[in-house]
Parts: C-alpha cells; sequence; structure tokens
C-alpha cells in the first residue's frame, strides 16, 4: 500500500533535516520512512525528533535503549500501528540481541523471555497507553520495588505517550515499514 501522502524529494529538504536523513542512511543503510513521511512539514520533523532524541537517546536514568524500545514495541502493538511494530521490534532485537524478543514482546509481553522488571515496566506502559486515566500511587509502588525512581516513571510515561501520537501519524497516513527492518536483528551479521 503506498502512502497517503507522497515522499518529498530529499533534495527539496532544508539543509538541517536533509543533513540528519543523510546521516542516519550512512548509519544505516538506507532511510526509514518515516524521516521522510515527516518532512513533508520541517518544523514538524524538527519538533517530533527533538522529543524522540531527547526520550531514546538519554544517557542519564536506569531504564536501557532495550528497555525504551520494548515499550515502543509493546504499545505500539496495542495501538496496532505496523510501522512503529515493526522499525522499533528491529532495533529491541539489536539492542537485546535476541533474535526473538521483539515478536514476544509485540504479540504478548506477559509470556516473553523478560525479568520481572521488564514486565513491570511494561505493565505500567500499558496501563498508560490504554487507561492513563486509572494511574494510582501503587503503580507507582510497583515499579519502585523494581528500583525505578520517580524520573524513571516519567520516562516510561513520556516514551508511551509520544509514540501513541507516532502510532496515530503513522497509521493514518499509511506509512509502511522498510523491508530492512524485517530482517535486522534476526540473523547475526556476516563478519
Amino acid at each position: 500500500m503506498p502512502p497517503r501522502y507522497p515522499f518529498p524529494d530529499l533534495n527539496t529538504l532544508p539543509d538541517d533535516i536533509r543533513a540528519k536523513v543523510l546521516e542516519v542512511q550512512e548509519k544505516a543503510g538506507f532511510v526509514p520512512n518515516v524521516f521522510l513521511a515527516l518532512a513533508r512539514r520541517p518544523a514538524e520533523w524538527r519538533a517530533f525528533f527533538a522529543y524522540h532524541d531527547a526520550l531514546m537517546l538519554k544517557e542519564d536514568g536506569s531504564l536501557s535503549k532495550g528497555e525504551r524500545e520494548m515499550i515502543v514495541t509493546a504499545t505500539s502493538a496495542v495501538n496496532q500501528c505496523l510501522y512503529c511494530v515493526v522499525a522499533h521490534g528491529a532495533i529491541l532485537r539489536i539492542y537485546e540481541k535476541q533474535p526473538l524478543l521483539a515478536d514476544q514482546v509485540a504479540v504478548n509481553y506477559r509470556k516473553a523471555d523478560i525479568t520481572p522488571r521488564q514486565r513491570a515496566i511494561l505493565d505500567f506502559a500499558m496501563k498508560v497507553c490504554q487507561r492513563s486515566q486509572d494511574i494510582e500511587d501503587a503503580d507507582f509502588a510497583a515499579l519502585h520495588a523494581h528500583g525505578l525512581d520517580d524520573e524513571d516513571i516519567w520516562d516510561i510515561a513520556a516514551i508511551t505517550a509520544f509514540f501513541g501520537l507516532s502510532n496515530r501519524m503513522a497509521s493514518f497516513a499509511g506509512m509502511q515499514p522498510n523491508p530492512e527492518f524485517y530482517l535486522m536483528g534476526r540473523v547475526p551479521r556476516q563478519k
């Protein structure tokens, strides 16, 4: 299915956006569709990726990069966002070096091969995703018991909420995962 909004030509993008897209292409070997799909509105692209990077690339806090990707994969599955499940599932497989994990987390994280801490993180993320109005002090206590502090809990909620927006934008726009994402992290890289 083609996207509902055509991707802009890379050469017509503002210099800062084009430079970032080319940097991602150099690192990944391809341009993830989200970078071009959102570039049709440069101000929104900049805001989106600034917030994305603030949440997903931050160095402080106790959430690992893999745990951050677990949150995205699990909540994107509930939101039925094919793009984010496939793309962030690939990143999850790479970070955790577990080729089966993303599929397990997307289908039923409660049966996935994850730690009790990670299960508690995903329980909370799912509640934020589906019933944020029901969050209570006991939800915080459950995470504190796994060594997470209030700033980590904010991160879980913010990642869940941000990707709720991302899921809806990708789905309504008809954004499809790049074919490269499907195989990433499933088989060992050739040396």
